[in-house]
């Protein structure tokens, strides 16, 4: 159904009726790169399609010489299957997830989402001795993603060059999503190179706007993408109210 759209069943049948004219949409890009199911379908477009296609442009926007790709599970993994087709290096397994962890990125406090992180991921012997290009869709935070570069490399990797299938994430949501203030998203304030000193990678980079905005294939006026560009469809506070989801302090 179009948005305004409703439906209308009586004794004539079923039928629509645009009830309010349509304006321009706005659907979440962000829903693309990480949120939606990847079996899904936004606009007629297939997520996991979407993913793989980030994955292929981040391969050739972002090309590295490497011995093994891997995806962040769960929703690194089509973006780290594109980034293997794109580069020519094998794609494999070598993190397993606790599927029993939340999304640490919204959990609403630094100590419980760096405990979460250390509980969600366990590394596999396939990464002994080999140049690892880590693939994962978006780094908010950066808590995960720093401890995960660690675990790695203590595992016994070579080399962990980051790749990821977004662009950097630098400002917040204000139409539903808890992601963080502008002050706590790290890429907000930093270069990249200052990120990638941040997580300890031996290189980092991220996907364009325009990769990610062509992997979806869907118009630009059509989405939002403000918490990569800071261009929102509508007008915004200027103080967001995040805090209302925190612990009152004791």
């Amino acid at each position: 159904m179009r948005p305004g759209e409703i439906v209308q069943v009586d004794a004539k049948g079923l039928r629509t009726v645009q009830a309010v004219p349509a304006g321009r949409s706005a659907l979440c890009i962000f829903e693309h790169v990480y949120f939606a199911r990847p079996d899904s379908r936004l606009a007629g477009v297939e997520v996991h399609g979407a993913r793989v296609r980030m994955g292929e442009r981040l391969a050739a926007e972002a090309p590295v010489d490497a011995d093994l790709v891997i995806g962040i599970p769960d929703s690194g993994t089509p973006a780290a299957i594109g980034f293997s087709k794109g580069s020519g290096i094998p794609f494999n397994e070598a993190l397993i997830k606790n599927r029993y962890v939340a999304r640490t990125f919204i959990q609403p406090e630094q100590g419980m989402r760096e405990q979460g992180i250390r509980m969600k991921f366990n590394p596999l012997d396939e990464v002994l001795g080999k140049r690892i290009v880590a693939v994962d869709d978006s780094i908010v935070r950066g808590n995960t993603m720093q401890q995960l570069v660690q675990m790695l490399l203590g595992a016994g990797a070579a080399e962990v060059h980051v790749r990821i299938s977004s662009p950097p994430v630098v400002s917040p949501c204000f139409y539903g999503i808890d992601m963080a203030d502008e002050g706590e998203l790290a890429a907000a304030h930093r270069s990249v190179e200052e990120l990638r000193a941040l997580v300890g990678a031996t290189s980092l980079h991220y996907l364009s706007v325009e990769g990610m905005q062509a992997a979806t294939q869907l118009p630009e006026d059509s989405v939002c993408r403000a918490c990569f560009t800071r261009d929102y469809p509508t007008a915004v506070p200027e103080r967001p109210a995040k805090l209302r989801f925190e612990p009152a302090p004791a």
